[in-house]
């Protein structure tokens, strides 16, 4: 079990960035799939961006796309996901996951999204207004 805290969270106004990291428990520098969730007021809950931590690939949900960047520090416990250009729509609790996959199938099921992912962060709420 992989223990993930996530800080960063915060009030921002259209336009504007923020920066959302996730320390994790364990070294998750590869052999990771990583991604962030977020979920709006009387919404489902949404992928927004998935990456395998080795590396090779990554994605992003359309609505971020060329907005959000994950990224994890070399180090190996920490992920990120930048957002600039923020939204109101962008508001919501977000929360970062993690799921352990070292073989060719879990890199086919981060990729695809198939995977599924058993350990999550409390969450950090974010919201954009004017």
């Amino acid at each position: 079990q992989v223990q993930l805290t996530e800080s960063g969270g915060g009030s921002v106004h259209p336009g504007g960035s923020v920066r959302l990291s996730c320390e994790a428990s364990v070294n998750i520098r590869s052999s990771y799939c990583l991604g962030w969730f977020r979920q709006a007021p009387g919404k489902e809950r949404e992928g927004v961006a998935r990456r395998y931590a080795g590396g090779g690939m990554s994605w992003y949900a359309d609505a971020v796309k060329g907005r959000f960047i994950l990224s994890r520090e070399n180090a190996g416990n920490t992920m990120y996901l930048q957002m600039d250009s923020l939204k109101p729509e962008d508001t919501g609790m977000y929360y970062c996951v993690a799921e352990r996959g070292d073989t060719l199938d879990d890199y086919a099921r981060c990729r695809d999204g198939s995977i599924n992912f058993s350990n999550w962060g409390q969450g950090t709420q974010v919201t954009v207004s004017s």
